[in-house]
């Protein structure tokens, strides 16, 4: 008799999926450059960059990130607006903060050893049970699973899971699933393979069914469903917020500030503004934001621009205007730091999406522009 705990022998069919899954990826595998070094640094990297994010998009910061960062003591040997620098534009600036982070705590803690079990990386900074197991995995040659939405997708799909793994209890059973399809010593390329799957065949949407080295064994297939896996909860609508941002300008340099290290677009440089509360008008909204997050008193002028952009979990208007100083030093009171920088240097300083079409128009506009804001202020 099985004794309480002990996992069953694999079956057959868990045994052929696994092979089938591994010839394909031998002959069918994406070329990354991730995948040409067996370096944990280069891997972890890799995986940072991969959250939320395509990889036509990762490669090429991925390529830059390396050559300008090559090694762990390198990383953690930069300046964090360095790093956020390298960042800008991949977006969810928290992974940059974070694998900054974990690096130094790996130089001061290990002397740059990379963990070698999944608890030790977990207790790294932005690291969670997918990155852990795919690093242990692919770095070192580890028998782990992970689930990656890709990897997910096409499991959910293989077995026809009736359950949100999105949820807990849902990726726990359906990564004890998955694991009982590992090929002992092959982790590694089992789990790349089925990442390489869902993003070239089972994909979200018109999956090449015809095509896949899993049709024979898949549930969802043979049901004729594929499209219903994986299992989803409804989602919320996104809510969205009207925001401001102000412009000031005094002899050629534009007032900039830092956002608090920790939170959402944690260590950027934005020009300063906030969130309209209810009722508020956004020229109210400025004036009290820059009162305080700035310590000072402003004129909102004319509007420059409107932009939109929306996040994971919400959409935002940005209402730009024009401002002038009236009263007060600015002073970073809700905000890390605040300077005065000349436009043709805004490029010096990591912002958010959205801040750099406000770079990209101040700079296309600076000289007529600043031309007929001296000309305004000498009048004022």
């Amino acid at each position: 008799m099985e004794r309480e705990g002990k996992p069953s022998a694999i079956s057959e069919v868990e045994r052929a999926i696994g092979e089938a899954l591994l010839r394909w990826y031998e002959t069918r595998h994406r070329d990354l450059p991730w995948r040409r070094r067996q370096d944990p640094y280069a891997i972890w990297v890799a995986e940072a960059m991969l959250q939320q994010t395509r990889v036509e998009t990762v490669i090429p910061y991925y390529e830059q990130f390396l050559a300008r960062f090559p090694t762990l003591r390198d990383l953690a040997a930069a300046p964090l607006e360095e790093v956020l620098k390298a960042w800008e534009g991949l977006g969810y600036y928290a992974r940059a903060r974070h694998l900054h982070a974990a690096a130094r705590r790996l130089m001061e803690e290990r002397g740059g050893e990379f963990p070698r079990t999944l608890a030790e990386w977990r207790r790294l900074p932005g690291v969670g049970p997918y990155m852990a197991a795919a690093i242990l995995s692919i770095a070192f040659g580890q028998d782990i699973v992970a689930l990656d939405g890709n990897a997910i997708r096409v499991l959910a799909r293989l077995f026809s899971f009736d359950q949100d793994p999105r949820r807990a209890s849902g990726w726990r059973q359906l990564q004890q699933r998955a694991q009982r399809l590992l090929p002992a010593g092959r982790a590694g390329s089992f789990n790349q393979a089925l990442m390489d799957l869902g993003a070239t065949l089972c994909t979200p949407k018109s999956p090449r069914c015809s095509e896949c080295p899993l049709q024979a064994f898949c549930a969802a297939y043979a049901q004729g469903n594929p499209g219903a896996f994986p299992v989803r909860a409804p989602r919320r609508a996104l809510p969205h917020y009207d925001v401001t941002a102000g412009v000031i300008e005094v002899d050629g340099q534009v007032l900039i500030a830092q956002r608090p290290l920790q939170g959402m677009l944690g260590g950027l440089w934005e020009f300063p503004g906030g969130k309209a509360e209810p009722g508020e008008s956004l020229e109210d909204c400025l004036r009290r934001e820059l009162r305080e997050e700035l310590g000072i008193e402003v004129e909102v002028r004319e509007p420059l621009m409107t932009l939109r952009h929306a996040y994971t979990h919400m959409r935002i208007t940005l209402h730009v205007f024009r401002c002038r100083i009236r009263s007060g030093a600015p002073q970073p009171i809700g905000c890390a730091d605040v300077r005065w920088v000349p436009i043709a240097e805004l490029d010096h300083y990591a912002f958010p999406r959205t801040d750099q079409r406000i770079v990209e128009w101040l700079r296309q506009e600076a000289p007529s522009l600043l031309t007929r804001w001296t000309t305004d202020q000498s009048q004022t």
